[in-house]
């Protein structure tokens, strides 16, 4: 039977990316709501501990521990949620991790692993849905972008080279979907500014700085904006205002808009405190940072009054 999502409550979810950040608050948001849900990342016993804390409140949840970045981890993650629970409804795609540097400061191998998780891991998950889907007959992928995937932005090169290319997949897709009328299957891509969760933490870093941005967004409006694309995918999504007139700014004046957040990447990575050169956690997955929020504006608030 054919139908589209018109309710979370009883939904199969599939959602990558949920030990932490506003993955993990979408799945218990999720769960909160009466959804079914498969929660996928690296760090299996925070996984285990988000699944408790569904059931507790009354809702249905599979751990399944994936690194996406392995395609055989992403078929065996398609295959349990089916298992489990006959049928996927929605898969969140929220892969991503950085590397935050000038270019050439940032070693092969860790631009090797942001394309092997943001690129390679999205395109697995998105196989593995949309084969399911036109199995089916319907189903919603939502891909988490970034407002990287329109405005391009300096320190954080390679990022945000794969997060334009998650928007131009998702394009492709409801195209090809179009042209073989598959009407029920949907794609839309989040797109959110720079978010307050423990990203910046796990990610690796060679500024000589903690990581900071401009006018961090809270992770609960992320949250929000990912369960409506779990109803209601659209092609773009960018999430706030700021988001917002970013993505507009880009469209109108592109060349004056990368310079601008170019020039705000660079002055807010000189006002954070000296930090070592890291790895941070894209090579092996670290155990802390295992909340939704990150705890960076209130370091950037202390780091402003410093610098006053």
């Amino acid at each position: 039977m054919t139908h589209s999502i018109s309710n979370l409550s009883g939904a199969v979810v599939v959602i990558a990316g949920a030990s932490s950040g506003f993955g993990r608050g979408a799945a218990l948001e999720l769960g909160r709501k009466g959804a079914k849900v498969v929660l996928a990342a690296r760090r299996k016993q925070m996984l285990d501990e988000a699944v408790e804390e569904i059931e507790r409140a009354g809702g249905t949840a599979l751990a399944v521990e994936t690194d996406v970045s392995d395609p055989a981890q992403v078929s065996a993650l398609a295959e349990r949620a089916i298992d489990r629970f006959d049928r996927i409804d929605v898969w969140v795609n929220n892969v991503g991790i950085g590397a935050i540097g000038y270019f050439w400061d940032i070693p092969i191998e860790d631009h090797t692993r942001v394309v092997d998780v943001n690129l390679k891991g999205l395109i697995y998950g998105a196989h593995a849905a949309i084969r399911q889907f036109r199995s089916q007959g319907y189903g919603n992928l939502v891909n988490i972008g970034s407002i990287d995937s329109e405005t391009p932005l300096a320190l954080q090169n390679t990022y945000a080279s794969t997060k334009a290319a998650v928007l131009s997949l998702s394009r492709s897709l409801n195209e090809e979907l179009r042209l073989v009328g598959e009407e029920n299957i949907k794609v839309g891509t989040v797109m959110p500014w720079a978010v307050d969760t423990p990203w910046w933490y796990h990610a690796a870093n060679y500024t000589g700085h903690e990581p900071r941005m401009a006018m961090m967004d809270d992770p609960q409006i992320v949250v929000d904006a990912i369960l409506e694309a779990c109803l209601n995918p659209k092609e773009e999504q960018p999430v706030g205002w700021k988001a917002k007139g970013s993505d507009v700014s880009h469209h109108l004046f592109p060349d004056l808009t990368e310079r601008i957040s170019a020039d705000v990447a660079k002055s807010e990575s000189e006002k954070a405190m000296k930090a070592p050169q890291t790895q941070g956690a894209i090579h092996e997955p670290v155990y802390d940072g295992l909340k939704i929020e990150g705890g960076l504006r209130a370091r950037m608030e202390r780091e402003d009054k410093m610098n006053k």
